[in-house]
């Protein structure tokens, strides 16, 4: 049986392109169809990325109270979505609470790594959901959505290209061997394009806000690579899962996703506070 084909970074092109169309036109038809969809999709990407992470976390025999952190992160986004931000945070300190109790039987002997654990992906994962969730409530809400996938397609795509094409200089070998100054000098460029074009035509912002935009996309999205990429080797794990070929696991797709998604709400609630009706 023959492997399949392989690029320069290590990926099946073919199948990373296929899944890749499959996960955006999935973005596409949700957002734009009954846009409470896309927060379903959200959520079943969201419990793969848990499944994924508890059992990368159970190499290394940490054990995450699925239970509360599950319960905890279907509250904080539902709230979040339905009445805004104050019962999500009162839903993720109850979350919290939850981790801390629900570990209590199994014992002293590893208590606080498995809570701190818990505590880890609450914050990690759901919280990163409720800004998208936020994002989706507003009355542009499909818009804000699509601007931020596409604003992490850009950074991916561009960093993958330069990479690939024309990188040569190591960024943080220690953390990411692949990843390079030009790989990042792409991320930037797409990234800085998408902003410029896109927060004028779909949210009627201003171009030097799509430039900052851009901007903090990049700074966003390769913080959440070199951070993903430091928790796979802290447990000594090349991929996160392998559900998606050519990709690996959904959280190795989520990486960028979960670092932008506060940095992208903030700066469009700053910069569109009211929402943009046309």
């Amino acid at each position: 049986m023959t492997e399949p084909k392989r690029t320069r970074a290590g990926r099946n092109l073919p199948a990373a392109i296929a899944v890749g169309l499959l996960l955006g036109g999935l973005v596409v038809v949700t957002l734009f169809t009954v846009k409470g969809t896309f927060l379903l999709y959200v959520g079943l990407i969201l419990a793969v990325g848990l499944w994924e992470l508890s059992h990368a976390l159970g190499t290394r025999e940490i054990h995450l109270p699925l239970v509360p952190i599950v319960a905890g992160g279907v509250a904080m986004v539902t709230l979040a979505y339905w009445t805004r931000a104050t019962w999500a945070v009162a839903a993720l300190a109850l979350a919290g609470i939850g981790v801390m109790a629900w570990r209590l039987p199994g014992g002293a002997a590893g208590y606080v790594r498995d809570v701190t654990a818990g505590v880890f992906t609450l914050l990690y994962l759901p919280l990163a959901a409720v800004f998208v969730a936020l994002m989706l409530a507003e009355p542009d809400g499909a818009r804000r959505a699509f601007l931020f996938v596409v604003l992490t397609v850009c950074s991916d795509t561009g960093g993958y290209l330069a990479g690939v094409l024309i990188g040569k200089h190591p960024m943080a070998p220690a953390i990411s061997p692949k990843k390079t100054w030009e790989g990042l000098a792409g991320s930037a460029v797409f990234c800085l394009a998408a902003g410029t074009v896109l927060l004028p035509r779909l949210l009627g912002g201003q171009v030097w806000q799509g430039v900052l935009l851009g901007l903090a996309a990049v700074a966003a999205a390769t913080l959440g690579d070199l951070v993903e990429s430091m928790i796979k080797r802290d447990l000594d794990v090349k991929d996160m899962g392998r559900l998606l070929p050519g990709h690996g696991g959904i959280m190795d797709r989520l990486d960028s996703l979960l670092v932008m998604a506060p940095v992208i709400w903030l700066l469009l609630a700053v910069f569109i506070p009211n929402g943009h009706s046309t």
